[in-house]
């Protein structure tokens, strides 16, 4: 399929969505495989990117803000798209990561839902957030606890997810993983607890109705906050698997055999960590995230089995030499109409009753 930078584009961000979701899902791995080939590809979204910039520009100068608002999602969606295609070695690399953050500063200007850059203290340290508001003002609404992977900051976590969250009756609180992580385990729980207390005070913010969601390796940092605090009514994370996974390979390590657990008490493992989660959950499995394909297939059985609502969403990956290239556009959008079910007022109310 071939795909190529039109010099004038709408700033339809639906189209543009569709678009690219299409593209991750249809290339060729011969042709990404390929460095002179990848590039092209890297050159083609990156002058997708530029065109909807200029197109915003213009929209600006006419005073159509929401045009030009719409124009910079569709820009941060394509200069993601090119970001994910390069690799360290890619020359392209440097001039990418610089356009989708001017693209970020300039449409979080224009937002009608301003991104307030917040400081939570916690104690006598603080932690640094992004949180963008609800669009609706009417009545208080769901809000989502974001957590970058280890390879991104907030900024950039927010900056992908912006085009996936923009129009929701849902508030966002993005935090770095580093933020989390630098602590000690249960000192990272505090941390995140304290997330919660600020958004459980706000106004336009449904207190009953907050979920946490870690991206990669902070899937383990949501679990543990789903599991030691009960406000947390929807959770995408690892379902308890790495803690489960170090115990069993700590008991093998300890009796020096690899077959010890058989199946029952394996399964058991797998249930008794999960158990601490009394709120829905999505468990992420395969590609960038911490958790197996099989592992996730055999908890979400065993969960099932216990009646616990458990579900399981592995992202479209395309796999090449040293390199993975994940569908982020549908990834997210899978993810936040995860959490628009799982955090609508009846659920809310019937898993916080249960």
């Amino acid at each position: 399929m071939e795909y190529r930078a039109e010099p004038h584009v709408r700033s339809d961000l639906a189209s543009t969505r569709r678009d690219a979701a299409v593209f991750l899902d249809s290339i060729p791995v011969r042709d990404i495989s390929g460095p002179i080939a990848r590039q092209n590809w890297i050159a083609r979204w990156t002058k997708t990117g530029d065109a909807h910039c200029r197109l915003a520009g213009l929209k600006v100068k006419k005073g159509a803000l929401d045009e030009a608002t719409e124009a910079w999602l569709c820009a941060l969606t394509a200069f993601e798209v090119a970001r994910r295609l390069t690799d360290e070695g890619d020359l392209q690399i440097g001039d990418v990561p610089a356009k989708l953050e001017a693209g970020f500063q300039r449409v979080t200007s224009l937002l009608e839902q301003k991104v307030q850059i917040v400081n939570i203290a916690c104690d006598e340290t603080e932690v640094l957030g992004y949180y963008l508001r609800a669009s609706s003002h009417h009545s208080p609404s769901p809000a989502v606890i974001c957590i970058s992977s280890e390879q991104e900051t907030g900024a950039m976590l927010l900056g992908r997810l912006l085009p996936a969250v923009i129009g929701r009756s849902m508030s966002v609180l993005v935090i770095s993983h580093e933020e989390v992580s630098r602590h000690s385990r249960g000192r990272s729980e505090i941390l995140l607890s304290y997330c919660l207390d600020f958004l459980s005070v706000r106004a336009e913010v449904d207190a009953t109705r907050i979920g946490v969601y870690g991206d990669g390796v902070s899937a383990i940092l949501a679990t543990d906050l789903a599991a030691s605090d009960r406000r947390v009514a929807a959770a995408v994370c690892d379902g308890g698997l790495w803690n489960c996974t170090k115990t069993l390979a700590s008991v093998g390590w300890m009796t020096r055999a690899a077959n010890v657990m058989d199946r029952d008490v394996a399964s058991a493992r797998r249930s008794q960590s999960s158990r601490q989660l009394r709120c829905p959950v999505l468990v992420v499995a395969g590609g960038r995230g911490i958790v197996s394909v099989l592992e996730a297939i055999k908890l979400q059985a065993d969960c099932v089995a216990a009646r616990m609502d458990i579900e399981l969403v592995m992202p479209r990956m395309i796999r090449v030499p040293e390199h993975e290239i994940e569908n982020f556009v549908a990834f997210d959008d899978c993810i936040f109409k995860w959490f628009e079910q799982k955090l609508a007022r009846g659920s809310a109310l019937s898993t916080t009753v249960g």
